[in-house]
């Protein structure tokens, strides 16, 4: 029975998905856009999402549970300096997910991760 287990396996070890999920989301945090499968992208939100909360913190011991994660230190400063408060005002979402069809070697569902830019009402849409 699987009740009360969360998380997807993509059929990897803890120690090789872990450290796959830390290479991710230091490439999304450097590029702002990194191009992966669909489920991949679906459970990098959480530590993204994480990482930027860690950020909007701004103290130094969430500094250094950021340094835990990422693997670059200037890729940290960044995330500090200029990812976080971009983001002052959102309480979540940062990533937008946008699916991209699917891969011709494996048929996988491919996907275009990437920080959302825009602030809050800035839509094109009547406010």
């Amino acid at each position: 029975m699987r009740h009360r287990v969360a998380g997807r396996k993509l059929g990897r070890k803890t120690e090789h998905r872990l450290a796959m999920f830390r290479n991710m989301a230091t490439s999304l945090l450097e590029h702002e856009r990194i191009y992966t499968t669909v489920p991949k992208a679906k459970d990098l939100r959480t530590w993204i999402d994480w990482l930027i909360t860690l950020g909007k913190r701004g103290d130094l011991h969430a500094r250094r549970q950021a340094l835990g994660f990422v693997r670059s230190k200037k890729v940290v400063h960044r995330l500090f300096a200029e990812i976080a408060p971009r983001y002052a005002n959102r309480s979540g979402g940062y990533t937008r997910i946008v699916k991209m069809g699917y891969r011709r070697g494996d048929g996988a569902p491919m996907c275009i991760m990437e920080l959302v830019s825009e602030e809050i009402g800035e839509s094109s849409g009547n406010a």
